[in-house]
């Protein structure tokens, strides 16, 4: 699969298949982050969750057998994290202000 299968694949997942079995990506990564956070009795939230999926995924692909599915999930949850941060934390600009 070249690089446009690649992320064709991950918005098609993001925006349909799996928001439909689990629902909004942010309210579903929001509850992982509460289990997370009990179970390591430390704070997580949901942009830790996205990045810790991304480390998942790395780690599975580490073995050295090659599989679509990781590389596509990757950049799923860069993009679900990515704009779950962008709505819940303050933007570089809004930091230089203060």
């Amino acid at each position: 699969m070249d690089k446009n299968g690649i992320l064709d694949k991950a918005k098609t997942i993001i925006n349909g298949e799996r928001q439909g079995t689990y629902g909004n990506a942010e309210d579903n990564f929001t509850s992982i982050a509460a289990f997370w956070s009990t179970y390591l009795n430390t704070s997580i939230d949901s942009t830790d969750v996205a990045n810790m999926m991304i480390l998942m995924k790395v780690a599975r692909n580490s073995s050295g057998v090659y599989k679509d599915d990781n590389y596509i999930d990757i950049c799923g949850y860069a993009a679900l994290g990515g704009e779950i941060a962008a709505n819940t934390t303050k933007k570089e600009d809004d930091i230089n202000e203060e």
